[in-house]
């Protein structure tokens, strides 16, 4: 593999893209990974496509891609899922919450043979700081719900931050989740389809500027619906969408 798309989804998120966009470009640079970043502007009302469009013009490796219609964050990572050039990719969130180093990290081990890499913030290893209590709860259940489920080994399935190779993008679309659940939607269907993974410690810390866009009451059934949706493709397709 020669080149990372990192796909990062922001909305009014002015505050953040910056640094953010910039820590990222300043690692992968300084370990000469060739890099493109895709941000998608999930219909900010703050100046970040400003913000995107002059950033674009002085760095030619970043992107700025603008969703025009219904907005959702799985709606902007969508976009970008079907403009990427890379080897592989991953996504990352606007808010500096993901470490850039992890990124370098997810990397090196796609170089291993590895098809897929997840983070975890919550094995030996990984660092959280300023995880909210309530947000931290149901982060647990939820999670503990989905690997007893699917019968699988990793305890983070819900965290955006994570890097694929593009053979697994397309032997898992379509992906329908609008939504934050296509943070679930898009590692399930990689290790029900058979892809080979690999668990990681990561380290995350919350904002210090700006709104978290994840609203817990909005997302529970949504949640809920895509793990039935996996769960009977798991469980009942009879290996039609395995990887051939």
């Amino acid at each position: 593999m020669d080149k990372l798309s990192v796909i990062i989804p922001g909305r009014d998120e002015a505050e953040n893209l910056e640094k953010c966009i910039g820590e990222i470009v300043e690692e992968l640079n300084k370990h000469k990974i060739d890099h493109e970043i895709i941000v998608v502007d999930d219909g900010s009302t703050d100046n970040t496509p400003k913000l995107l469009q002059d950033m674009a013009i002085q760095n030619p490796m970043v992107r700025y891609l603008r969703n025009d219609g219904e907005n959702g964050f799985g709606r902007a990572v969508r976009i970008g899922l079907t403009e990427f050039t890379g080897d592989a990719v991953a996504i990352m969130m606007a808010d500096l919450s993901d470490s850039p180093r992890d990124l370098v990290n997810y990397w090196n081990k796609l170089q291993e043979g590895y098809e897929c890499v997840f983070g975890s913030r919550f094995i030996k290893g990984s660092k959280v700081y300023d995880y909210p209590k309530i947000k931290l709860l149901v982060n647990r259940l939820v999670n503990t719900i989905i690997r007893y489920t699917f019968r699988i080994e990793t305890n983070d399935v819900t965290n955006a931050f994570k890097i694929y190779r593009r053979e697994v993008i397309e032997g898992c679309k379509p992906f329908i989740s609008p939504h934050f659940n296509l943070t679930v939607e898009i590692p399930l269907k990689a290790i029900i389809r058979g892809y080979s993974w690999k668990v990681v410690p990561i380290s995350w810390k919350n904002r210090d500027k700006g709104v978290a866009k994840l609203k817990l009451r909005e997302m529970g059934s949504r949640y809920f619906f895509i793990i039935a949706y996996l769960w009977l493709e798991k469980y009942f397709s009879r290996g039609d969408y395995r990887r051939k």
